[in-house]
């Protein structure tokens, strides 16, 4: 069975972290979510996070507890200041060299792929992001470019919020196979153009 780790942190952008959760588990996909936070004193297992929007996410486990377990990819949500508090944790850097060390996907959406930049995993490749973010770093090995998606190899990211499905799609197809995004594309009556 594939495993996908997606890390969420508070502020993330929940249109985005719920698409991809959602779509990637009716494609049949283990899917772990884990919260950056320590529950500390609390009866619940994980602390919930607060999104951007309000809506509140429960994880299923801790960041710690996960980092335990091995992952097919990492799929980062983007929203702030989420993605921001993603890019902080050193955790989160730790996971993205090791994915990329064992040649596992690693991806990112909105705000979400500037973690990617400076986890250095951008290094040589073509992507995207919400406009501004990785344009304004000024990677000078990497190519920005405006897409949807992009899949480079390894690694793929993500425009925002409008491309969330677009995105999760691709990570199906990616994933499992071609069969399987068209699949689960059908059961939600959507129709690329």
């Amino acid at each position: 069975m594939v495993n996908v780790l997606i890390p969420i942190a508070e502020g993330c952008e929940e249109l985005e972290a719920v698409t991809i959760i959602d779509l990637l588990r009716r494609a049949e996909i283990h899917v772990t979510t884990a919260s950056l936070n320590d529950p500390g004193d609390n009866s619940l297992k994980v602390k919930p996070v607060t999104a951007s929007r309000g809506v509140v996410l429960i994880p299923d486990t801790t960041l710690d507890e996960a980092m335990t377990h091995d992952f097919d990819m990492i799929v980062l949500p983007g929203g702030l200041p989420g993605a921001d508090h993603l890019d902080n944790d050193p955790r989160i850097h730790q996971l993205l060299k090791k994915m990329a060390n064992e040649d596992k996907y690693t991806a990112a959406i909105c705000a979400a792929p500037k973690i990617l930049a400076n986890a250095k995993l951008l290094e040589g490749k073509t992507a995207t992001s919400y406009p501004g973010f990785i344009e304004k770093m000024d990677l000078e090995n990497t190519q920005v470019i405006e897409d949807a998606v992009v899949h480079d190899g390894k690694v793929i990211t993500s425009r925002g919020p409008g491309t969330a499905m677009v995105f999760s799609l691709a990570l199906i197809e990616i994933l499992t196979n071609k069969e399987k995004r068209d699949e689960v594309a059908s059961g939600l009556l959507f129709k690329s153009n």
